[in-house]
């Protein structure tokens, strides 16, 4: 079975997911970046939640309106930092394509483990595609359990 990954489906998507980001270090720089969305409030965005199927059509306004006021209450309760730090765009002046990850599922964001985190949501102009099935977590430890107990 051919995923829409595989057909080339969602390449522009993946592309920017994987291009360079500036991170949303400061708690002030947030909201500057939900202004700018806030003044987008066009129909043209997707809201995706990782581990849900991806969206296939943008949100409303109101429904990016009220994503954006609830991640932010989320991320100021839960992540107990005086700096934001878990939230990328992948250009502040122009946003397409924002991450944002759970503060309760870290791990190691920048790769330096060898292990990829994927964001809990994500705010993009093109339509997501599953991460989940585009990049799949490493089989490291699949390897380990085979090397220990051989077929």
């Amino acid at each position: 079975m051919t995923t829409s990954v595989e057909a080339g489906i969602g390449d522009e998507f993946l592309e920017r997911f994987n291009g360079g980001f500036t991170g949303i270090l400061h708690w002030h720089q947030l909201d500057a970046l939900w202004e700018r969305l806030r003044a987008q409030l066009d129909g043209t965005w997707h809201v995706y939640a990782i581990g849900e199927p991806p969206p296939v059509r943008p949100v409303s306004a109101a429904e990016l309106d009220r994503f954006i006021h609830e991640v932010d209450t989320l991320l100021r309760a839960e992540h107990e930092e005086d700096y934001c730090g878990v939230v990328y765009v992948d250009s502040t002046d122009a946003p397409r394509l924002v991450k944002i990850f759970d503060p309760n599922n870290l791990g190691s964001s920048c790769g330096s483990s060898g292990l990829r985190v994927l964001p809990g949501w994500v705010l993009s102009r093109d339509t997501p595609v599953d991460l989940e099935a585009a990049m799949p977590p490493t089989r490291s430890r699949r390897r380990w359990w085979q090397a220990l107990f051989p077929a």
